[in-house]
C-alpha cells in the first residue's frame, strides 16, 4: 500500500510521536471512569471485557488489573507489539479492524476515549457498530465513549504550542466538512513533520441514527467520567450504553 494512500491514522497512530504527543493524558481520571462504569454494569467478576483500539493497552492493562479477562485490540500493529508485553493468562492482545465482529463473544466492549468516528464513510461507522453488536454475548453491554462534539466545537482552541520530551508540537484545530480537524506540525531527528487527525464531529442524533440502522438498542447516556447527566452544550463527553 503507497505511503499516500495509506489512512491518516494508520500512519500517525503507528509513529512513536503519536505516544509523546498524549503521554500526559490523565490516566486517574480514565482509571476512575473505568472503576465507575464496571460499577454501573454490574459486571460479573471474571466478565470478559473488549478493549476495542486499545492502543498501546493502558487500559486493559487496569482492567485486568480490577480482576477481568481482556482482551485489547486495534489496527495499529506497534501498539499491539508495545501493548502485548502485558500480556498475561487472562490478558490478550491482537491486531483487529474494529468493522469486523470477533470469533469470541464478550460481556462487555469498551470503545474509549474517541476511538470511533475515523472512517471516511459513514456506513463504515454502522459496520463498526454492528460488529461490536455481533461480538456482545445476550447478556452483554456496549460502551462508546466519544467527545461531545458540540462542546469540543465550542471550545476549539485554534492554536497552541505544546512542548513534550524537548518536542515543540505545533497544533492547530478546526471544523472542516463536518469533521474535526488537527494539524501537528514539528522538528524530530532533523526533519520536519507534519500530521493530520481527523474525526467526524457525530453527535447524538446522529449515533441514534446510526444506531437505529444497526438495530441498536441505546439504553444510557452520560456526559462524563462521573457519569453524570449529559448536557448537549455543556458536557465534556457524550458516553453511550448499549446492546
Amino acid at each position: 500500500m503507497h505511503q499516500e494512500k495509506k489512512k491518516w491514522f494508520a500512519s500517525w497512530f503507528d509513529t512513536p510521536y503519536y505516544h509523546i504527543l498524549y503521554k500526559d493524558r490523565d490516566y486517574e481520571e480514565a482509571q476512575l471512569f473505568m472503576d465507575n462504569l464496571t460499577n454501573y454494569l454490574n459486571l460479573p467478576e471474571d466478565a470478559k471485557i473488549l478493549d476495542l483500539a486499545c492502543g498501546k493497552g493502558r487500559h486493559s492493562v487496569y482492567l485486568n488489573k480490577l480482576g477481568y479477562d481482556v482482551t485489547g485490540a486495534d489496527l495499529s500493529e506497534n501498539s499491539i507489539t508495545e501493548a502485548s508485553k502485558d500480556s498475561n493468562d487472562k490478558l490478550h492482545f491482537m491486531v483487529h479492524d474494529m468493522r469486523e465482529p470477533f470469533d469470541q463473544k464478550f460481556d462487555a466492549i469498551f470503545n474509549l476515549f474517541t476511538s470511533f468516528g475515523y472512517f471516511e464513510d459513514d456506513s463504515d461507522n454502522v459496520k463498526t457498530l454492528k460488529a461490536m453488536c455481533a461480538s456482545l454475548n445476550e447478556y452483554g453491554f456496549g460502551v462508546i465513549d466519544f467527545m461531545n462534539a458540540n462542546y469540543v466545537i465550542n471550545n476549539l482552541v485554534p492554536e497552541e504550542v505544546k512542548t513534550v520530551d524537548g518536542i515543540d508540537f505545533h497544533i492547530k484545530r478546526y471544523v472542516k466538512d463536518g469533521h474535526i480537524v488537527k494539524e501537528i506540525d514539528f522538528e524530530a531527528c532533523g526533519e520536519q513533520l507534519h500530521f493530520t487527525e481527523r474525526v467526524q464531529a457525530l453527535t447524538l442524533e446522529d449515533f441514534e441514527k446510526m444506531m437505529d440502522e444497526a438495530g441498536i438498542y441505546l439504553l444510557d447516556i452520560f456526559g462524563d467520567y462521573k457519569l453524570r447527566k449529559f448536557f448537549k452544550n455543556e458536557s465534556e463527553r457524550l458516553i453511550m450504553i448499549f446492546k
